[in-house]
């Protein structure tokens, strides 16, 4: 990473959960977590195992995915009641989602909140996020004091990272975390070679960065992430197998896995207490 955060060991490995998603249907992965109850004890189950932080996205009461704000606002608090889990919301929802719809996110007052740096092909769809909307959306954050995780889909949103920095400072908290997104069709691919090309080119203001691998990228771009002192992102919004045509039964098993990784890289499991601090949610003790 580019500098250090004061009070955090630079051993720990934030793992973040993503158990969701807004791409693969209940009806075809009924293993997926959907409901707010499924929610809920998969974040019991993954903080016990090592994650301290989870990537939300939510589904309507036919499993569909939705930004309802009450929905969102209840789960964040019963997120809050029953784990200690740093709680990220997307702001990115489903690829369909109007952005007016999107900023209305942080009204959920989650602790953090995806903020994707540019407009991306995801697949056959569009994922649109453009220069004005995510400028606004920055500001609406600082405002707001919800932490952002800058989402980079590619070498141009690492750029435009740095032009979003130079123009209105940095986030609330003064950290700034950001989160390769790797092996999207349409976007980097999920190589050492890119990932090694994108850390070369964050911002001198980054303080801490990690890496998502979709699909079968997952396991070369989370050693790659280890081999430059990087941390995670793993859960089922971003892979459905453990091994080759081996479907995952639980995102605990994912978080169990990038637990054992970071175990080969000598890295342990950070704290919840320990990822507030990495993120600027509470300032380090001096």
């Amino acid at each position: 990473m580019k500098s250090s955060v004061t009070g955090v060991d630079s051993q720990a490995l934030l793992i973040t959960v993503a158990p969701t998603g807004a791409e693969t249907a209940k009806a075809d992965c009924p293993q997926l977590p959907t409901t707010l109850e499924e929610l809920v004890r998969t974040g019991q189950e993954c903080e016990a195992a090592g994650a301290a932080m989870i990537h939300v996205h939510i589904r309507d009461a036919d499993h569909r995915p939705t930004l309802d704000l009450a929905r969102l606002t209840d789960t964040v608090q019963a997120l809050r009641e029953g784990t200690d889990l740093v709680v990220q919301l997307s702001t990115g929802g489903s690829v369909h989602d109007p952005l007016e719809h999107r900023l209305r996110v942080l009204d959920a007052q989650p602790d953090s909140c995806s903020l994707t740096m540019g407009t991306t092909n995801f697949g056959d769809d569009v994922f649109s996020n453009p220069w004005p909307f995510v400028c606004e959306l920055y500001q609406l954050s600082q405002e707001r004091q919800v932490v952002p995780e800058f989402e980079l889909f590619d070498l141009g949103q690492v750029a435009a990272l740095q032009r979003l920095l130079d123009r209105y400072g940095l986030p609330y908290g003064g950290r700034v975390h950001c989160d390769l997104v790797m092996g999207v069709p349409g976007g980097m691919p999920g190589t050492t070679d890119a990932l090694v090309a994108a850390v070369a080119a964050l911002p001198a203001e980054v303080t801490s960065w990690s890496a998502t691998g979709i699909g079968r990228t997952t396991l070369p771009v989370g050693l790659a992430a280890l081999s430059k002192g990087g941390h995670l992102r793993v859960g089922m919004e971003d892979v459905l197998t453990i091994s080759r045509g081996v479907p995952v039964e639980s995102n605990r098993q994912l978080v169990e896995r990038a637990v054992a990784m970071g175990d080969l890289a000598q890295r342990r499991p950070m704290t919840t207490a320990e990822a507030r601090t990495l993120l600027g949610l509470v300032l380090a003790e001096v």
